[in-house]
């Protein structure tokens, strides 16, 4: 078998995503004709039909769902293998320009990282940040990101990682529902209070739920499995819910609630893969993110 270039994998991969030959053209920047003639070539090269064509679109065989993962680890590889180029050069200004991919939760992502992204951009504008927002833990050693911050240890020993601390979550309401409804002082008291709250679960919020078995039964304004939604909810006035007890006190229409029953601490690290430490661009990265990430969780 004759090895398929990377082009073909990509126009597959954009198929499968988009659906059809026309969204995957247009993701690519390709013409249809030629994601078309890939889709084929790839179909060929590997013996095995990819897509069912039908008028509504192109549907992924069981053949193209088990290679999705393949596919996706080669995509990741190419990505990453052209940041880690980027950030190399000569001379000493080309050390400090590339892009570098940064994975973090939604919260993190946009109620932290901005600020820290922003001085990090005065010292080295050359610097671009690729930022994915997700709470999964992405792969390092796959190198779906190449600097990650993580509310675990992380236990692979390839990794470069350094305990930032804890953040701390807790019960937060605004300051005027209060007034209106009441501070409750127990869980009782709690449980009958308009509450925001887990909707399904992630598997960390499922960790948590335990911790609130005192609250089964109570009355719930807002259910989600997004911590932005929660936060957006607590500042809105919605209820009582658990956001990051440093978020709230930036905000004085916020007041914490129950301190003293519940404390949530999320010890937070930041890994990068070790073969990253001779990559200016990411060393800089990881020293800034480092700095701020432990100037935040120390309230300075």
């Amino acid at each position: 078998m004759t090895e398929p270039n990377w082009d073909l994998y990509r126009s597959f991969l954009a198929v499968l995503r988009e659906g059809s030959l026309s969204g995957a053209a247009r993701m690519l920047g390709l013409t249809q004709p030629t994601v078309g003639r890939h889709v084929d070539a790839l179909e060929q090269a590997l013996g095995m039909a990819l897509f069912t064509r039908s008028q509504s679109g192109f549907i992924a065989t069981d053949a193209a769902q088990a290679l999705l993962p393949y596919a996706e680890t080669l995509e990741s590889a190419s990505s990453a293998l052209l940041r880690a180029a980027s950030g190399m050069g000569r001379g000493e200004d080309a050390q400090l320009k590339g892009s570098v991919r940064v994975t973090a939760s939604e919260v993190v992502s946009v109620e932290v990282l901005p600020p820290i992204l922003a001085r990090l951009r005065i010292s080295h504008p050359g610097i671009t940040i690729e930022l994915a927002v997700s709470n999964r833990i992405e792969n390092l050693l796959r190198r779906d990101a190449d600097i990650a911050v993580r509310m675990q240890r992380p236990e692979q020993d390839v990794l470069v990682a350094r305990r930032i601390g804890n953040i701390d979550l807790g019960f937060h309401a605004r300051r005027d529902y209060l007034e209106r409804h009441g501070t409750p002082r127990t869980w009782e008291e709690l449980a009958r209070h308009a509450l925001i709250g887990i909707d399904r679960g992630s598997a960390r919020a499922r960790n948590i739920m335990p911790l609130l078995s005192a609250l089964e039964g109570g009355s719930y304004a807002v259910r989600s499995d997004s911590d932005l939604v929660h936060l957006a909810s607590i500042r809105a006035g919605l209820g009582i819910g658990i956001c990051q007890v440093r978020l709230a006190g930036r905000d004085p229409a916020l007041a914490r609630v129950m301190p003293d029953l519940l404390t949530i601490p999320l010890e937070t690290w930041l890994a990068m893969h070790e073969n990253l430490r001779s990559n200016p661009a990411c060393a800089a990265v990881y020293t800034a993110m480092a700095a701020g990430l432990e100037d935040y969780v120390n309230g300075n």
